[in-house]
C-alpha cells in the first residue's frame, strides 16, 4: 500500500532579497494530522519561509528550491493566478499583522463570506450560517455583531480570531499559521490552541510560525529551530524545549520569564541586538540566576497616576451601548509597576486610552503628578505629556506608513520630521542613534519604513519612540507581543533598567501572564471592563482571589517540566 504523500514538502529552500540572503537551504516535511512548530528570533526568517511557501515572498524576491510539494504536488513556478486559486482551498494562512490582511473597508463577516462564496457551491443563507459558526469556533463574543463591524472597530486580539476564521473557512488540508495567538489573552489562546489541535487530530497539517515556546510545547508534535536563515535544531517537541543541544535554543528556552522571581535579569545584555547588529557570544550569554539588588530603589511613596471612578462606553452599529470601561480605579506610585491583565475586550486598551486623554472618560478622572489630566484642555495637558510615554499594542497602525524611522523618532523628538538626512543637525543624528542603540536596532533601519521591518523590529521602534521624551510614566499595552523569547528579555531587562535609573513608573499591559508576573509589582484583573480583583503582584498569582483570576492561570501553558 502506498503511503500518502506529506502534506508539504520542502527542500533546500532559498530566498534572498538583493544580494542579502534570507532563507538558507531550509528542509523539511509535514505529514497529514501532524504539527510541526517554526521557533526563533526576530529576523531570523520564519515569516518568509512561511511567506515563501504560497509565493507571497514579494516581487522583489528570489525564491529558488530543489522541491516544494503541497500534497504531492509541486508548486513551484505557479503563476500568481494559479496560487490564488490554491490559496484558502488547498493551504490556509494566518499572517502575523491581522491589521494588514483584514480589508479595512469591508466587515468582517463579508470577508469571511466572500471565501466561501468563490470556493464553495453553498447559498447565502449557508454563508451567513458558516461564518456565524466559525466566529464562534474561534472564540469572538457576539458573533452577530461582530460579523458587522471593520477591521478598525475590533481589539487587535478579536482581528486575530477573525483572520483565523477565514484562514479555516473551506477547512484546508494545511494550515499555516504564522503568530495566530500573538495578539491573544491566555483564556483565548487556550481556545484557539484546542481548535488547532482538534483540526490537527481530524487530518489537517499545520506549520506554525512562533515566538511563544509555552503554546509550541502545548500543540506541536515537531520543533525546528531558525538562526540566521538556516534550520540549526530540529527534534521532538519534549526533546529540543526539554534538553536542548544548540546554543541558541538553550538561550531562547532560558530567557523565559515566567516563574522567574521580580528583578531578576533574563540576560546580561541591556541592549536587545537586532540581527543587522552581530554582537559577541558573551554579550548575550542568559544568566538567570542574577537577581538585581532592590536596595538601589527608593521606597515608592508617591501617586505619579490615579483613576478614579473611570467609565467609557461606546455605541455599537446596532445603536445599543457597550460599557467598554466601567468604575475603574488604581493609583501608580513612582518607581514602580502597575501590571493589568485580563481577556480581549475587558477594557485594558481602552483604560489605557484613557489614561493617555486620547479619550474622554465619560465618568470619573485621571490625575497625572497630582493634577488633573482627563478634564484639563489639551494645551495645559501639552505641557505634562512629554512626561508621559506610550508603547501601543499595534506598532504598525502607530505609525504613519510614510515615514521613515529616522522621521518616526526626530518627530518623537519635537522637531520636524521633513528635516533629510543631509539638513538633520548632527546632535539630532546622535540622539537617534542613541534612541536606536537603546532598544538595539542598528543604524540601518532609520532609512526603512514601517513596512519594511519585521514585527518586532517595529515593536522596538515603538519603545524608541516612547523614550525620546524621556518620559516618567510610562503606559505599554503589549510592548513585547512582537518580540521573541530572546529580544523580549532584553527588552524586560531594558525597562527594568530604565525603571531603577530614571525612577520611570510602568502601567503594564499585557496578555502574556508570565511576563507581567516577571515586571509588576501590583496587580489589576479586568474583566468586562471592570477591575475584578487587584493586589501585590505575588499574592496575586499566588493566591488568586476571584474566579475569574483562577480561570487565567490555569489557561496559561508552560513548559514541559
Amino acid at each position: 500500500m502506498t503511503e500518502p504523500a506529506a502534506a508539504l514538502t520542502v527542500h533546500n529552500l532559498r530566498v534572498g532579497f538583493g544580494a542579502d540572503p534570507v532563507v538558507r537551504g531550509v528542509s523539511f516535511e509535514i505529514a497529514r494530522g501532524e504539527c510541526l512548530a517554526i521557533v526563533g528570533e526576530s529576523g531570523s526568517g520564519k515569516s518568509v519561509t512561511a511567506r515563501s511557501l504560497l509565493g507571497l515572498a514579494g516581487a522583489n524576491a528570489r525564491v529558488g528550491a530543489d522541491q516544494l510539494e503541497l500534497g504531492g504536488q509541486t508548486v513551484l513556478g505557479l503563476t500568481d493566478r494559479a496560487w490564488r486559486a490554491r490559496r484558502g482551498k488547498d493551504v490556509g494562512l494566518v499572517l502575523q499583522d491581522a491589521l494588514v490582511s483584514l480589508d479595512p473597508l469591508r466587515p468582517i463577516g463579508r470577508e469571511i463570506a466572500d471565501s466561501l462564496r468563490l470556493h464553495t457551491t453553498l447559498g447565502a443563507a449557508a454563508r451567513a450560517r458558516r461564518v456565524l459558526e466559525l466566529l464562534d469556533a474561534v472564540g469572538l463574543p457576539e458573533p452577530a455583531t461582530q460579523v458587522q463591524k471593520l477591521s478598525g472597530q475590533l481589539s487587535g486580539g478579536e482581528r486575530q480570531r477573525a483572520l483565523i476564521a477565514a484562514a479555516i473557512a473551506l477547512d484546508p488540508p494545511l494550515l499555516i499559521a504564522d503568530e495566530p495567538t500573538t495578539a491573544l489573552d491566555v483564556t483565548v489562546q487556550a481556545q484557539i490552541l484546542a481548535l488547532l489541535e482538534h483540526i490537527t487530530r481530524a487530518g489537517t497539517a499545520v506549520l506554525l510560525i512562533s515566538h511563544d515556546l509555552a503554546v509550541v510545547s502545548r500543540i506541536a508534535h515537531r520543533v525546528a529551530v531558525m538562526h540566521d536563515g538556516r534550520m540549526i535544531e530540529t527534534g521532538r517537541t519534549e526533546q529540543v524545549l526539554g534538553a536542548p543541544r544548540h546554543e541558541q535554543t538553550q538561550r531562547m528556552v532560558a530567557a523565559i520569564p515566567a516563574d522567574k522571581p521580580r528583578g531578576t535579569r533574563l540576560s546580561l545584555s541591556t541592549r536587545p541586538r537586532d540581527a543587522a547588529s552581530p554582537v559577541s557570544a558573551d554579550s548575550t550569554v542568559l544568566a538567570n540566576s542574577t537577581v538585581l539588588d532592590d536596595s538601589t530603589v527608593s521606597a515608592a511613596s508617591t501617586v505619579v497616576l490615579e483613576a478614579i471612578g473611570l467609565s467609557k462606553s461606546y455605541r455599537r452599529p446596532d445603536g445599543s451601548r457597550h460599557l467598554a470601561v466601567d468604575d475603574v480605579s488604581f493609583a501608580l506610585q513612582r518607581g514602580s509597576t502597575l501590571g493589568i491583565v485580563g481577556e480581549s475586550g475587558s477594557g485594558k486598551t481602552t483604560t489605557a486610552r484613557l489614561l493617555l486623554a486620547l479619550l474622554p472618560p465619560d465618568r470619573g478622572a485621571v490625575r497625572v503628578f497630582g493634577e488633573p489630566w482627563s478634564a484639563a484642555s489639551e494645551k495645559t495637558r501639552r505641557g505634562l505629556r512629554p512626561g508621559v510615554g506610550a508603547i501601543y499594542q499595534d506598532a504598525l497602525g502607530s505609525f504613519d506608513p510614510r515615514w521613515n524611522v529616522a522621521e518616526i523618532l526626530t518627530d518623537a523628538l519635537g522637531l520636524s520630521p521633513g528635516l533629510r538626512q543631509r539638513r538633520r543637525a548632527p546632535q539630532t543624528t546622535a540622539r537617534l542613534l542613541t534612541l536606536l542603540d537603546e532598544v538595539g536596532l542598528a543604524a540601518a533601519v532609520l532609512t526603512r519604513r514601517p513596512l519594511e521591518l519585521s514585527g518586532g523590529q517595529r515593536q522596538r521602534v515603538g519603545i524608541a519612540r516612547a523614550l525620546a521624551g524621556r518620559p516618567e510614566i510610562l503606559i505599554c499595552d503589549e510592548p513585547v507581543s512582537s518580540l521573541d523569547v530572546s529580544v523580549q528579555a532584553q527588552v524586560l531587562d531594558l525597562l527594568d533598567d530604565l525603571q531603577r535609573e530614571r525612577g520611570l513608573s510602568l502601567i503594564f499591559i499585557s496578555h502574556d501572564l508570565g511576563v507581567v508576573q516577571h515586571v509588576s509589582d501590583e496587580i489589576a484583573v479586568m474583566r468586562a471592563g471592570r477591575v475584578v480583583e487587584s493586589g501585590p503582584a505575588a499574592r496575586v498569582f499566588a493566591a488568586p482571589q476571584h474566579p475569574y483570576s483562577v480561570q487565567l492561570l490555569a489557561a496559561v501553558p508552560r513548559l514541559p517540566a
